[in-house]
């Protein structure tokens, strides 16, 4: 039995990685990546119509889909809350095997035409993050926990980008404790909404965020450590 022969996109996608630390995601390193795999420049295009940008949206989307592959393989359950999300944004990064391709991306990313989707490809990405452990808010915390969770992403790959320490150790410490200054807010968060006269005096306020709804998804059970329901720590 031979194996089902590779997307061509994907194909294409392989060939232009090579391309992007030196052309940069662009049109030219599509062109080039083209040429290597014997393909019509307008198929190529086709697969990619805006070049550059949706060659870099596709390569993040292919990091999320191995970060939640890891998160399926991994038994996270004896871990505390904290640390479950620590390891999925250390699975994320650990997906990258070239950081220029990242660089080249960052760099993309930061000119105002593409600005939006580079937010949106970080926001699907911790949506992932908190949909594969299991999140079953349905109010104002669907979009606290993902608004938060994104500036603690987009601040470690930063880091990350520039780190240089054996097995990224410096990475991995910065994480913790950015998502521990998280845990913080979050018990400052419950000792507010505990305090008797604080509750009455928002009163009207925590009613009008109470009926913001989250988008209608399906939550992942099917992943090791899953913690649907779980208390948070």
């Amino acid at each position: 039995m031979t194996d089902a022969p590779q997307n061509p996109k994907d194909t294409l996608l392989d060939a232009v990685l090579s391309h992007v630390p030196f052309d940069g995601w662009s049109d030219g390193a599509l062109l080039a990546a083209a040429e290597d795999v014997g393909m019509d420049p307008s198929l190529a295009k086709s697969y990619f119509p805006r070049g550059g940008v949706d060659m870099a949206l596709a390569f993040h989307r292919r990091g999320d889909a191995a970060m939640v592959d890891r998160l399926k393989s991994e038994d996270l359950s004896a871990l505390r809350f904290r640390d479950r999300i620590a390891a999925a944004v250390r699975f994320r990064l650990e997906a990258i095997n070239d950081k220029d391709l990242v660089r080249r991306g960052t760099t993309l990313f930061a000119l105002p035409t593409y600005a939006g989707d580079g937010a949106k490809a970080v926001w699907d990405t911790v949506d992932q993050i908190w949909t594969a452990l299991g999140d079953t808010s349905e109010d104002i915390n669907w979009y606290t926990k993902r608004a938060t969770l994104s500036g603690v992403y987009g601040a470690t790959v930063l880091y990350w980008l520039g780190d240089d320490s054996p097995d990224h150790e410096r990475t991995w410490a910065f994480l913790d404790r950015r998502i521990d200054d998280v845990m913080q807010i979050e018990k400052a968060k419950a000792q507010f909404r505990d305090n008797p006269l604080l509750k009455t005096l928002f009163a009207g306020p925590n009613w009008a965020l109470s009926q913001v709804k989250a988008p209608t998804r399906s939550p992942r059970t099917d992943l090791p450590g899953s913690f649907a329901g779980h208390r948070q720590e």
